[in-house]
């Protein structure tokens, strides 16, 4: 990868100082305006201007090196948008700023000996002279680097809203474990392959004392809200947020345990098959297990085989136990539960394909109609009860039903799971249930919940695949959680008045990843009197998952520079939620889920008005070589190569005319280069101009001026629909159709051929901003055309007042030409008649007949 620095461009400008000014030359063209950009203040936004408003973001960059690809898509896609809704006179707020806590630049620094805070503020000012580079238009004075701390200082404040409401709390569990990182992770950063996404490594499962954010008090609405997104979110990233909050509805059922004060209760979404449960299964690693081996009334053999067991079931994936084709394991608890309809006595096993986080770590096995149960009952001999008669769908053989007669009229065998090792998952209805014989499935799912609430044993209920989002870190470099433990282990808030609890030097501390925090190192930081009372008590010393930073920081840059609050709720309810997003669907379920629960948790305090973040979402696709991603870390094609090569104009170009923005880019499928041409071609155009800036357009060639207006009219629609690349294929054909009416038609002097250049520069002030300001001012105007405004068309210009003719010899088309919609049948007989193309095939030979259909049509018939 290029590195951009002030020395770069400098060499460059001292290189092109002796360049012709008035030809195409992209580097004299960057380096003129970049600066002028700058001093101008083109975009910093008046967050109190009247005008109607737009909030434009992109998902904002991690500070890991120089820009790659990837960068340069998300943020000229981005930047497409703004300076659209800058064009049609919105007041357009698009920030900046890096999401510039975590794990990899603290890795980096620790791989080159150097204090993280060095190596990120290093990187961003990187990344900012390379995006100054590429023209964003962004209001650089809402920049904001989540590691600064007037920035962490309101994850702190938020962390103690959540815990104040009761939605942080921190407890013992079985978590993910990164062996490599040395930290924990959230379910949703272990990848389905059972690895972290962010080292690689296999995930294993540790027990430790761990801080949350109660997500899944939210999940129905989390869930039920995603119907405000439709048709405005991309219909994959809705769906894999509904697959991974993941609700499925059905019953607790209360087992008592024999020996027990407490019951255990298990989830099931098919109460209906209730008497069918023959044995309980918990998760081996589930606080549940534990209890239960731990009651004297265990044998010592049966203890060590648990604990054997339950070492084993550590080490492996969550991916791996879930694995339906994987052989069953398991271990009797030599304890019993109590059906709770019938009394019946049920052994209790732990087995590893039930998961400590579902329900409540615990399943009723109803064996004949669950594979997995079935697969366990197999192998360990339990019992097998049908309880759903799934009938001829079992048999395969429907009978030929007399009239009058009914299934119940024939004696159909009912095949045995527990010998032929499929279970019975079809519709039927229920037997061997009691009162609930003869039901249908749904309703004996109610009829079982009802029999279950009458005896005070079970009610309806839901459960999620989402579980609560683990916020702790053992990492240095996050945002410390604002909390002080006491000696006899109460838990305290710091009081905000004493925010940010910022991080200590490094100086001294082991960074090296170890298990533990190094802010555990810092001994005058982690030891502070108990808030309360004075006594001595040690600061907490995880850090909080930078996914906190970045589910909110939308809304600091509406107070970027603001030390008294986090942002204003007055200012947010002016300009948000987000009007548009823009950003990678890889984001689709940890980033946009969080951001959506911290929104409602605000909107529940009081702060906000608006339960969504992001009112519309556009993914774009990835930049591929050789059918591989690019980025810095992959490698591939360097942006600063070809920005060097091709200039920024034609990059950006091509990242809006490559495809659909949500197609990926195969970099061996486009060319820079020909974009680099099309825009000295385009620039020619403002050169070529004679007339002067007042002159009168209605003066001008009409066919010329009507192509112009059918661009000014349709380019709005196919901007709100993200069809740039047709917007650019529509640009390319303007210029085209101009230099054609310079070169042999109208001349550079008409006054339709400025109002074409002008509406180019106009476009390409969009796509190719350097470009459209060169061509700006080369046709004499001074104010940057980034602030102009679009131009509306002329309606009487859109009305096409002539069309095509088409001129048949017997039947086959052989000339054509325009006409007036008016002109009269003789008068296109005529015409036709006229043609030299039309006489060569008449020649000498006898016209028979002439049908004239005016003003579409002439079709002559000769003979022979």
């Amino acid at each position: 990868m290029v590195i951009v620095t002030t020395e770069h461009s400098t060499e460059h400008s001292n290189e092109h100082t002796a360049v012709d000014p008035d030809s195409y030359d992209f580097r004299r063209i960057q380096e003129k305006w970049q600066p002028r950009w700058e001093e101008l203040g083109l975009f910093t936004t008046d967050l109190d201007d009247s005008r109607p408003r737009k909030y434009i973001l992109e998902m904002f960059p991690y500070p890991s090196g120089d820009l790659h690809m990837g960068h340069a898509e998300n943020w000229a896609l981005g930047d497409f948008v703004a300076r659209y809704w800058r064009q049609q006179g919105f007041n357009v707020l698009h920030p900046i700023g890096w999401d510039s806590f975590g794990l990899p630049a603290e890795n980096a620094a620790i791989k080159r000996g150097v204090d993280p805070k060095e190596w990120t503020y290093a990187n961003i000012e990187q990344q900012k002279a390379s995006f100054k580079r590429y023209a964003p238009s962004f209001d650089w004075t809402t920049e904001i680097h989540t590691s600064d701390p007037e920035y962490y200082k309101w994850n702190q404040w938020l962390f103690l809203k959540m815990y104040e409401k009761g939605l942080a709390y921190r407890k013992d569990s079985w978590v993910n474990w990164d062996p490599v990182d040395q930290t924990v992770l959230a379910n949703e950063q272990v990848l389905p392959d059972g690895t972290s996404d962010r080292s690689g490594a296999v995930v294993v499962k540790k027990k430790l004392t761990q801080w949350y954010f109660a997500i899944t008090k939210y999940a129905d609405r989390l869930l039920d809200d995603l119907n405000q997104l439709e048709g405005r979110w991309p219909a994959k990233v809705i769906a894999q947020q509904r697959n991974w909050i993941g609700r499925s509805v059905g019953a607790d059922v209360d087992f008592v345990i024999e020996g027990r004060d407490e019951p255990v209760t298990v989830f099931t979404t098919r109460p209906d098959t209730i008497h069918g449960a023959t044995f309980l299964v918990v998760a081996p690693d589930s606080d549940l297990a534990a209890s239960l081996v731990a009651d004297p009334s265990v044998s010592d053999d049966l203890r060590a085989a648990f604990d054997d067991y339950l070492t084993a079931t550590q080490k492996t994936s969550e991916i791996d136990r879930q694995n339906a084709d994987r052989p069953k394991t398991g271990v009797p608890l030599g304890r019993s539960a109590i059906h709770p309809l019938t009394g019946e006595r049920l052994p209790i096993w732990a087995a590893d394909y039930v998961l400590a986080d579902y329900g409540h770590g615990a399943v009723m096995a109803v064996p004949a109609h669950d594979q997995r149960d079935l697969d366990f009952a197999r192998a360990f001999d339990l019992p097998v009860r049908v309880v759903v008669d799934t009938n001829a769908a079992v048999t395969g053989a429907i009978p030929v039903i007399p009239d009058g007669a009914t299934l119940d009229d024939f004696d159909l065998p009912v095949l045995d799971p527990a010998a032929t090792g499929v279970a019975l998952t079809g519709q039927g209805r229920m037997m061997n249930s009691g009162p609930l014989d003869g039901m249908s499935k749904q309703h004996a799912i109610s009829a079982a919940i009802s029999l279950l609430e009458e005896r005070g044993t079970g009610r309806a209920a839901k459960t999620y695949r989402l579980r609560d989002w683990l916020i702790s870190r053992q990492r240095f470099w996050g945002t410390p959680i604002p909390i002080i433990h006491g000696a006899d282990g109460t838990e305290h808030p710091v009081p905000v008045d004493q925010l940010p609890v910022r991080l200590p030097s490094t100086e001294g501390l082991d960074l090296k990843p170890k298990g533990t925090s190094p802010l555990g190192g810092a001994t005058d930081w982690v030891n502070v009197p108990n808030p309360v009372d004075g006594s001595p008590a040690t600061r907490d010393t995880d850090t909080m998952d930078t996914f906190v930073d970045s589910s909110w920081y939308f809304l600091r840059f509406l107070a970027a520079n603001d030390d008294t609050q986090a942002f204003d709720p007055a200012v947010a309810r002016k300009w948000a939620p987000v009007d548009q997003y823009i950003g990678g669907i890889e984001h689709a379920i940890l980033h946009l889920l969080y951001a959506r629960f911290v929104t409602k948790v605000l909107f529940d305090l009081g702060y906000l008005d608006f339960t969504e973040p992001f009112s519309a979402l556009l993914n774009q696709g990835m930049v591929l070589s050789g059918g591989s991603k690019m980025s810095k870390s992959k490698g591939g094609v360097s942006l600063g190569d070809e920005l060097d090569a091709n200039g920024v104009d034609a990059i950006r170009l091509v990242m809006g005319f490559a495809g659909p923005p949500e197609d990926d880019i195969n970099w061996e499928d486009v060319s820079p280069s020909a974009s680099a041409r099309f825009l000295a071609r385009a620039y020619r155009l403002a050169l070529d101009v004679t007339s002067t800036p007042d002159v009168r357009w209605a003066d001008g060639d009409r066919a010329l001026r009507q192509v112009t207006h059918r661009f000014l009219a349709d380019a709005p629609g196919l901007m709100e629909s993200f069809k740039f690349n047709v917007v650019i294929a529509r640009l390319m054909d303007l210029v085209n159709v101009t230099r054609k009416a310079i070169d042999t038609g109208a001349g550079a002097g008409d006054p339709a051929v400025r109002e074409a250049v002008e509406t180019v520069a106009l476009g390409l002030s969009v796509f190719a901003p350097y470009t459209g300001e060169e061509m700006w001012e080369k046709l004499g105007h001074e104010a940057t055309v980034a602030t102009h405004g679009w131009r509306k068309a002329d309606p009487t210009l859109l009305v096409q007042d002539t069309l095509t003719a088409v001129v048949q010899v017997n039947g086959k088309v052989r000339d054509s030409f325009e006409v007036s919609k008016s002109i009269e049948a003789d008068e296109l007989e005529q015409l036709a008649r006229s043609s030299a193309n039309v006489q060569r095939y008449i020649g000498d030979r006898e016209i028979v007949k002439v049908i004239v259909r005016a003003p579409k049509l002439v079709n002559i018939a000769i003979k022979g």
